[in-house]
């Protein structure tokens, strides 16, 4: 009996152990987002109408986004590296903390790199859509399209079936609007390869005034 006592003893001991690291366990990109909240913060009026553009790298890397749309407060809380699932887990750091009217999504680039399937990424994003727009019902949000690049190019397939995905979820979704930046960055179906950065896959200045020139249409003047 003591042996038997001793053992389950043991086993408490272990599975506690076991369960507190796993709360202790920390997530992707929780210490890049931690410097992004203590930044964007600082900058934060809160007694401003404010616009939030979240996502991978080619939002983290608008770098001049406030002085494209000046009339609006805007902040950008783009992870590089980010996949929809990593969006979904700071929803409230990235987006909701600032109470925004309205909030642009660029997630599935990523993902579709990463060999997940149109499906199962706009199965996620509807998840942060609903979570977003149950805790402020009059929320207006943009989902900002898939971009081609010349990295990823032999991949257009898989990104044009996800965008065609992401549209139709958008118009089927009270609320929500897509903005397609994938057309404006083709000539004759074929890609402007001068929009690039010599790494093939993040934009240069050529690239984001396309992209002003696509999101200005959606951006709320009425805030």
């Amino acid at each position: 009996m003591k042996l038997q006592m001793k053992f389950l003893s043991v086993l408490t001991l272990g599975l506690l152990f076991f369960t507190t690291a796993l709360g202790q366990e920390t997530l992707p990109f929780s210490d890049e987002v931690k410097k992004i909240q203590q930044t964007t913060k600082e900058a934060w009026d809160s007694t401003k109408a404010t616009i939030v553009f979240t996502g991978s790298s080619s939002i983290r890397m608008w770098n001049n986004m406030q002085q494209r749309f000046p009339e609006t407060q805007i902040l950008n809380t783009g992870f590089g590296g980010s996949q929809s699932s990593d969006l979904e887990h700071f929803l409230d750091e990235l987006i909701l903390d600032y109470q925004p009217t309205q909030v642009f999504i660029y997630e599935g680039d990523n993902d579709i790199n990463a060999k997940k399937s149109p499906r199962n990424i706009i199965g996620t994003l509807e998840d942060i859509l609903e979570v977003l727009q149950t805790h402020t019902p009059e929320i207006d949000i943009v989902l900002i399209s898939a971009k081609p690049s010349i990295a990823r190019w032999h991949l257009k397939r898989k990104y044009m079936r996800f965008n065609k995905r992401l549209r139709k979820l958008a118009s089927q979704t009270p609320g929500v609007r897509y903005a397609d930046v994938w057309s404006i960055m083709l000539a004759k179906r074929k890609l402007k390869r001068d929009l690039f950065i010599s790494d093939g896959l993040h934009m240069n200045t050529k690239g984001y005034d396309l992209w002003h020139e696509v999101i200005k249409n959606y951006i709320n003047h009425t805030l």
